[in-house]
């Protein structure tokens, strides 16, 4: 399992490892991570030990609406727990019998725009925990619903570590990403240009084609990154959506939506603005205009930031 380490300097100089504990009790995890919901997992607070009904007979500790539009159920273990998979089947099954009840919750707290952008298609399951077992791991691997093992840790000074050590393939993988987004597109009758294919919402056109992959190439260098093909864009996520990729044939230019603050970045016309206050399609304050080679060249720097700060 991938174990986060952290040091701090002592009055010598020399780094000294900070021993992590857990929580006394697990509704202070559920607390804490429900107070930063957003910041934290990019995920919208719904409720709070919401009711399943009899026939679930559960309660869910936290229900939300992440950044996609995709309704997410959130279950907190103080400790590990080798029941948690079959809770999170249990409740993503719920889950999707409740649509008309989860679209009434969501306008009735985020309001009537967010209940009409629900995505339906692949409900996510978070589970955080103090660990999770190998049979877990390979467990989930096995299980078509969207489910993300976090490991959590608390550090003095008032740290809270939150570490994806697996997730399902219920969203595309970053080493088959193009393969997936190509048998999507075969699938889907949808009407497309000539030379065109069709990819997360928007048309490539075939002078792209080679753009995209180099810029796929880039996006997932850095390894446990899930490439999630959306409605209108393609997000490129570990917790929270680091990118989000759109086309625009027309321009015959990519758009790239890093989570990066616009505020640390030396803005160029034409090639990054600043999204903050301007609505836009994907996620990311950021946009970044690629058109060329040298503009994903000039691009690099900025999406390691991305990267680096998730």
């Amino acid at each position: 399992m991938a174990e986060l380490m952290l040091f701090r300097r002592d009055a010598d100089g020399r780094d000294v490892e900070l021993s992590g504990s857990t929580v006394a009790l697990e509704v202070d995890l559920q607390r804490r991570v429900e107070a930063g919901l957003e910041a934290m997992l990019g995920i919208r607070f719904l409720a709070s030990e919401y009711p399943t009904g009899p026939w679930h007979r559960g309660r869910i500790d936290t229900l939300g609406l992440d950044e996609n539009g995709t309704p997410v159920v959130i279950e907190y273990k103080r400790g590990s727990d080798n029941g948690v998979l079959s809770q999170a089947v249990s409740y993503l099954s719920w889950l999707e019998s409740a649509h008309h009840e989860i679209e009434a919750l969501v306008r009735k707290v985020l309001g009537a725009e967010a209940a009409e952008t629900i995505d339906w298609r692949q409900p996510r399951m978070v589970c955080i925990a103090a660990g999770f077992s190998h049979h877990d791991r390979v467990a989930v691997q096995r299980l078509p619903e969207r489910i993300d093992l976090v490991r959590y840790r608390l550090f003095e000074g008032g740290l809270l570590s939150l570490l994806l050590v697996d997730s399902s393939p219920g969203s595309v993988k970053a080493a088959s990403s193009r393969r997936a987004l190509e048998r999507k597109a075969a699938t889907v009758d949808v009407p497309t240009a000539p030379g065109a294919t069709r990819a997360g919402g928007g048309l490539v056109p075939e002078s792209l084609r080679d753009l995209y992959a180099e810029l796929d190439d880039t996006l997932t260098a850095r390894g446990d990154v899930d490439v999630v093909p959306l409605r209108h864009y393609i997000a490129y996520r570990r917790l929270v959506n680091v990118a989000s990729v759109l086309f625009r044939p027309k321009h015959e230019a990519i758009l790239v939506y890093l989570r990066l603050d616009p505020g640390t970045v030396a803005l160029e016309e034409g090639f990054t603005r600043d999204m903050r206050g301007i609505g836009h399609l994907g996620t990311g304050d950021l946009e970044v205009r690629i058109a060329s080679a040298a503009d994903l060249e000039k691009a690099g720097p900025l999406v390691r930031r991305a990267f680096e700060a998730t």
